[in-house]
Parts: C-alpha cells; structure tokens; sequence
C-alpha cells in the first residue's frame, strides 16, 4: 500500500472534538492523490476553531479515510526560531515513512520537506500555487523583509524539482520556471456545468434590468489586505456620490474589523455586507443572485472563486494580479490597488455587457471543467509514478 505525505503551511482548523476543516482542502482535494497512493497523510499548521464559528461553512476533512499531523506554527519570526527544529525532527520522522512526497508552495513547511525528501531519496513533487514576492510583499512590514528570501527559496526548488504542478498557464511559470516536468492545472472546483447557463442568466439580466443597485460580491478572507476589498469599498463611495447605488457582498472568513472601519469611515453600513464564510455549493447559489465579480487582489495565483463566478456567467472584473490576465478580456482587467480603475469599470457596465461577457465567461470557464483538469492531472501523476518506477528498478 503506497503512503503520500502532503506537505503545506496551511493552516487547516480543528474543534474541541477533535474535528478538522479545511478551506482549501476537503475530503474531494484530497480524493486526487489516491491516484498516486492509497493511504493520504496532511503534516500542516492547526488553528483551533469554535463550534459555534463552523455552523456548517467549512468543509469536514474524514479522519477515518485521512490521517493529520498536526505542525506547529512556522509562519512567524518566534515560530522560526523555537519550532524549527522540532518541525524538521517531526518531517523527517514522517518523510521515511512514505514513499511519496507532495511540497505546496510557497510554504516553509512544504520547502522543508523537500529538502528532507531529497536527503531520504524521497520521490516529491511540488504543487506551486502561488507567488511568494506578491503574497509577503503585499501583506506587512514583516512580509517586505522575508519576501526576498522566500522567492528565492522557491525559485531555487523549483527550478531544481523534478515534477512541478502549477495552477496557472503562464504567469507562475515564467516567475518561477522549472527544468523538470511541469504541467498548467489549476485546482479549481467547478459544479457541474449547466449547459443552459447561459440563458439562465440572460434571463436574470433581463428581470433586473430595472434595478436600482447593482450586486457586487467579492469571496475572499476579509482579514488579508492584500485580497483588496477596500479598493472596492472605496470606489462603491466614489460612485455614491455620483448617484450610482451599488450593494457590495463580502463573501469570506477572518476578522472583519479591518474592513468594518473602512465601511464606517465612509458610511457605507447600507451598501456592505459581510456574509462569512459559506459552503460550496452555496456560493454558487449566491452567485446567480449578483450582477458583478470582481477580483480585487493585488496578489493571486489563478483565482478559483473568480473561475466559479465565470462559470456562473457573472461580469467579471479582475486586476492585474497573477494568473487573473489569462481569464479575462483586457477590457475587464483594472490595476491593482487603483480605486479609479474599479469604480470607472463598474460604471461602464451596462445590459449588453452583462449579456456579452455571460457567454464569454461561461465559455472561458469550460476550458476548467473538472473533466479537462482530472485528465491533466492524471497524466501528470502517471509520469511522476512511472519515473519513481523506473529510478526503483535502476536502484
């Protein structure tokens, strides 16, 4: 029976009884490795969580199919100086006991275990998902200073990996190149596409071509800044006091304190609302009720929740962050950070709009059907096996 260690940051949230949830990962992210390996381990960062906060809007991850390892805390200058050493023990302890290793990057705990993996002639490959410099550098004084060391870091492993899955299909690949193989798949999970969406949401426009607000939504942690929300709080005001009336949806889990004041400041409470975090399929419900998406980062690597509003035939709205540029039409990409940019693109739109871009998006989001990246991906574990069986016969 064939054993692969996930290898990530995280973090991933537990209950007081023991139960662990995911964001990023659930029971269906991590059914993709049973391809490679029948018994699934996560070693990564943990937060405890409330029963009260869950209420059913993170995924549950199946310990009885799953098994977790809990990492202490990395992601900090104390946690680096007196958990290092005991992380590096508890990695090497779990990298003998598999016979594959899977690295997401960036991450320190998934950089260390690469360098382990390779000391133990361990098979690995990394899953690269995002762009170092854009997330520390965007994120604090603390960020700009470990941003240079970071990128390096993983530009180093990467280059030198010799399996490498990147999200996007272009942008992470030519930040961070690579000699090995490589393949452009993102980690998206699309519902199944209804083939009448389409019409649906022209039907959708056309009922609400009389409304007064606009429904903007955004589905991001609202404690991360550089997920950019403020930008679009921002323009919401500039656009108020030109008459134009917008109802904004923040669709998303962390402290919303940040935000709030922004809100306050400008004495939006009427025109903002914080909806939490939400399940899946619920977030496809709430899509079909909005006008626009727009993807304010001024970091990502390729947004699934921008890929999920595409598919959904939202107008979409993205900066020039990451992969955002390969899913939109240039006319739909503002620049980071430039309130102007939104609030005159959110102006700009208009029914026909709303129609054309439908059946753009849609058409776009079919290249990401689930169908289409399992392939990919399989095709990509396949060559990674087949080379961890031929380097098992050469030995």
């Amino acid at each position: 029976m064939k054993k692969a260690l996930f290898c990530y940051d995280g973090p991933i949230m537990k209950d007081s009884n023991n139960n662990y949830y995911g964001n990023e990962f659930d029971d269906k992210v991590l059914k993709r490795y049973e391809y490679i390996a029948e018994n699934i381990k996560l070693l990564i960062r943990v937060k405890k969580i409330d029963e009260d906060v869950i209420e059913n809007k993170f995924s549950k991850i199946n310990t009885e199919k799953y098994d977790v390892g809990e990492c202490l805390n990395l992601s900090s200058i104390k946690g680096l100086l007196f958990n290092r050493i005991i992380v590096k023990k508890q990695l090497e302890s779990e990298i003998r006991q598999t016979d594959y290793v899977i690295a997401r990057l960036p991450s320190i705990i998934g950089s260390l275990s690469i360098r382990i993996a390779k000391k133990l002639n361990k098979p690995y490959f990394i899953e690269l998902v995002g762009c170092p410099w854009d997330a520390l550098w965007n994120h604090s004084i603390k960020g700009k200073l470990f941003a240079p060391i970071m990128t390096l870091n993983t530009k180093k492993l990467v280059k030198n990996a010799p399996f490498v899955l990147y999200v996007t299909e272009e942008f992470l690949q030519k930040r961070y190149p690579t000699k090995g193989k490589s393949v452009g798949c993102s980690d998206v999970r699309l519902k199944e596409l209804d083939k009448d969406i389409i019409n649906k949401r022209e039907k959708h426009i056309l009922e609400n071509k009389d409304k007064k607000n606009k429904i903007i939504a955004t589905i991001a942690a609202v404690n991360v800044k550089f997920k950019g929300q403020k930008y679009v709080i921002k323009a919401i005001n500039k656009l108020k006091k030109q008459g134009i009336n917008c109802e904004y949806w923040l669709i998303g889990g962390g402290n919303k304190s940040y935000l709030e004041k922004v809100v306050k400041k400008y004495k939006l409470e009427d025109n903002v609302k914080f909806l939490g975090p939400l399940p899946h399929d619920e977030i496809f419900n709430m899509l079909e009720k909005i006008d626009i998406y727009i993807q304010p980062s001024k970091q990502e690597g390729l947004p699934r929740s921008l890929l999920e509003a595409m598919s959904m035939g939202c107008l979409c709205i993205g900066t020039n962050a990451g992969g955002i540029p390969e899913l939109l039409e240039k006319n739909y990409i503002v620049r980071k950070g430039n309130v102007n940019d939104i609030a005159k693109k959110i102006e700009e739109v208009t029914l026909e709009k709303l129609i054309e871009q439908a059946r753009i998006n849609v058409i776009k989001s079919n290249e990401y059907e689930t169908e289409i990246l399992e392939n990919k991906r399989k095709k990509f574990y396949d060559e990674f096996i087949n080379s961890t069986n031929e380097t098992e016969k050469g030995d």
